[in-house]
Formats: C-alpha cells, structure tokens, sequence
C-alpha cells in the first residue's frame, strides 16, 4: 500500500442556517410554543455530562414513536447512544424517555414513512442527502441514518 492513501469518507455538510433554526425552535419550545409536530430532543452530553437540546421529528408507526436523524455523527446521535435516554418535549409538556437505537435492518421501513408523516422535514434530507419525497429514496438512507425507537 505504499504510496496509496486511505480515502475519507466525507460526512455531508449541514446547511448553514441549520444551527440558529435549531435554536429558535428550541427556545420557542422552552416558552411553551408547540410547533407542529416538531419535538425537542435533550440529551446528556457523553463528554462533559451537560444538556443538549435539539429539534425533532417523529414518525410513528402503530402506535410506536420514533426518532429519525439526518446524519449518522450527529452529536446527539452520539450522545442518545451513550445515554440510551433523553427528554422529550412538546410545547410545555416533557417527559423523560428511553431512546433505543433501531437495527440498520429494520430502519428502511420506518424512513419509508418520514415523508409521508414529515414532508416540511423531506428538504433537510434532500439538501444533505439529494432524496426527493419518494419512499424508497430515504428507504435507502437506512445505512446514514439512524433511527432511535422512543419508550415511555
């Protein structure tokens, strides 16, 4: 392999007004403002042991919740898998909950539905992940984004 070098695998970049979107709706939500079907998500931090709070959309299927991330090194991807739970809150209601991360296998069937149930959400992934609405398109996203399972 001399002379050969290892090729990086390079994370999509975020858009740049993803950050104060996020802390607008975080705020909003601290207020007592629900918005939507937008729930905000707040997780320990796996280093420094500090809450971080982030905006998501859920996806439910009989009966279940779910959490879908856009990128597979989101840091409260990272954070949910240290924890393993988290607060969850709508509008002025928060509850705390388990957060199971779903098996690769099992998350194209549950991205099969996040644009049924989340089409103002299909633009974020379309600008990360150039998928348009169609269910086997963000199907297909199953290996980049993870997929936690909310429990009570």
């Amino acid at each position: 392999m001399a002379g050969q070098q290892a090729s990086v695998v390079k994370q999509p970049a975020l858009p740049r007004w993803l950050k104060f979107a996020n802390r607008v709706i975080v705020f909003l939500q601290r207020l007592g403002l629900a918005i939507g079907t937008m729930h905000v998500l707040t997780v320990m931090g796996r280093k420094s042991g500090k809450p971080h709070s982030t905006p998501v959309q859920i996806v439910t299927i009989a009966g279940q919740t779910y959490i879908v991330a856009g990128l597979e090194k989101a840091d409260w991807v990272r954070n949910a898998r240290a924890a393993g739970w988290g607060y969850f809150a709508h509008g002025r209601k928060r509850r705390r909950v388990g957060l199971v991360e779903v098996p690769v296998e099992q998350c194209g069937a549950i991205l099969r539905e996040f644009p049924r149930q989340v089409p103002h959400g299909v633009a974020f992934f379309t600008q990360i992940h150039g998928v348009g609405p169609d269910p086997d398109a963000f199907s297909a996203l199953a290996s980049v984004c993870p997929v936690f399972r909310v429990e009570d």
